[in-house]
């Protein structure tokens, strides 16, 4: 840690700023690859099928007809929305998952899950409130909300 302080105690502001802008570049990429990809979620062995995108929007809904039940209706209707209830579901949980994979590390470098705090900066360990989880009450520890 010697390298990001300098004798006085102070913190190397360019230092500091190049890795901010770094994280920041890194930040928007993810979070254009969210927005870029799409995810789905079936239900029905297939008979469903919902598209979502990386940012948790549903942008496509497929219903195949061979869910559909001409001889009772109203047992097909209810089954359908089941079916598409469950693949929306799906296709959520998978738009979870990839937002996960692509933002954790950015979670993790803010101190969340063990990126060992100082928002993963240099220079910055020990900061106050880096071991707070989002939603603790400022200045609380961690469960004693």
């Amino acid at each position: 840690m010697g390298t990001d302080v300098d004798p006085s105690g102070q913190l190397d502001m360019q230092q500091l700023l190049a890795a901010a802008q770094q994280m920041q570049s890194q930040l928007l990429n993810a979070q254009q690859e969210l927005a870029d990809a799409e995810v789905e979620g079936t239900a029905g062995g297939g008979l469903v099928t919902a598209v979502v995108n990386g940012q948790g929007e549903l942008v496509d809904l497929e219903i195949s007809a061979q869910a559909i039940d001409a001889a009772d209706p109203q047992e097909s209707a209810q089954t359908i929305a089941d079916l598409v209830l469950a693949a929306v579901r799906d296709a959520y949980e998978a738009a979870s998952d990839l937002q996960q994979e692509k933002m954790g590390p950015f979670a993790q470098g803010f101190g969340e899950g063990g990126g060992g705090g100082g928002f993963g900066l240099p220079g910055l360990s020990g900061m106050p409130g880096a071991d707070e989880q989002p939603g603790d009450p400022p200045g609380e520890p961690e469960g004693e909300q």
